[in-house]
């Protein structure tokens, strides 16, 4: 997101670049569910949740659409930078 408003590049945009890519290739990959949650589940979780925060469920319930959102509209915010039409 940074990168995307103020058209910051260099190494560590593409290494992040390459982890979001991996995040998402794998969570599609477990289709559209924290891998994390099939083995919380395993192990006795009884909502079927991963909590990696102190946050309420009702705050930790819109984690993904909420990161998901933010990671599209940088990205988004990069294409436009690289193909000219933002400053």
């Amino acid at each position: 997101m940074y990168a995307g408003v103020t058209g910051t590049q260099g190494a560590w945009l593409w290494i992040a670049l390459a982890l979001l890519g991996v995040e998402v290739v794998v969570f599609v990959g477990n289709g559209m569910r924290c891998p994390l949650t099939a083995l919380a589940v395993r192990y006795g979780a009884e909502t079927g949740y991963v909590f990696d925060t102190f946050l309420p469920e009702r705050a930790t319930r819109y984690t993904f659409n909420f990161f998901g959102t933010l990671m599209v509209i940088g990205v988004g915010l990069l294409v436009l930078r690289w193909v000219g039409v933002l400053g």
